[in-house]
């Protein structure tokens, strides 16, 4: 099957990223495994009107750094066609409320789990400098800035796939709007007021966070749920 040869694609370039220490070939072993998996959103769009309603989970994020590992799945989920909902806490930890079709959510497990992994042990590595005020804000902005340029490549994947798609002529753009319309009335039937927010950071690792952020690997799956309690 087309989608198990794509998914095996990735794998494969992965795992030779994790075996270089080269960070250039690794960038590129990420860049090409992220375009990967969004081609395979794509191509996990059913044909014709045959499709099925969206769906939902709730994803519970427990601490330390609950709000930050929330802020990580809501924006991963959003660039990946879902549509997330931070609904506060419950259950041990901040909760995230996301919609969206199958194949997307199933997307969007795989890389927040993954790449929740990836950010605590780049925030192990973590030593704020001399002159920051406070170790805490210098981690928490580093956290954002990790969180804002992983969404930033994922949805330059995503919007290079649509693009290859739509210069195709398959009318991938038309089924997308279908579903990202059919995702939003899912979201109003539960919840009809929906309120922004948007975070602030004062400490100064914000750019450390998108440095090391670059050379996250956006694809890597099989992470084992317990990965969700190691940011510290």
């Amino acid at each position: 099957m087309r989608e198990q040869r794509t998914l095996e694609r990735v794998r494969k370039l992965l795992a030779k990223a994790e075996r270089t220490d080269n960070e250039h070939e690794r960038a590129t072993f990420m860049a090409a495994a992220s375009a990967l998996m969004a081609r395979h959103g794509i191509d996990a769009l059913p044909p014709g009107r045959d499709r099925q309603a969206p769906g939902d989970r709730v994803v519970t994020l427990p601490g330390p750094w609950a709000r930050e590992k929330a802020r990580l799945v809501s924006l991963v989920a959003q660039a990946v066609r879902c549509r997330p909902l931070l609904i506060g806490r419950g259950d041990g930890g901040q909760r995230v409320h996301v919609f969206g079709f199958a194949a997307d959510l199933e997307r969007a497990d795989l890389l927040a789990t993954s790449l929740l992994l990836q950010m605590a042990s780049g925030l192990a590595r973590v030593r704020p400098p001399g002159d920051a005020v406070s170790p805490r804000a210098y981690r928490r902005s580093w956290l954002l800035g990790f969180t804002d340029e992983v969404y930033r490549l994922l949805c330059a994947a995503e919007a290079g796939a649509e693009a290859d798609a739509a210069a195709a002529g398959t009318g991938t753009a038309l089924v997308l709007a279908d579903r990202r319309a059919e995702v939003e009335r899912a979201v109003a039937a539960h919840y009809p007021r929906v309120r922004m927010s948007v975070p602030r950071t004062s400490g100064t690792g914000y750019g450390d966070g998108v440095a090391a952020a670059r050379h996250a690997d956006l694809g890597r799956t099989g992470m084992p749920s317990s990965s969700l309690r190691e940011l510290s």
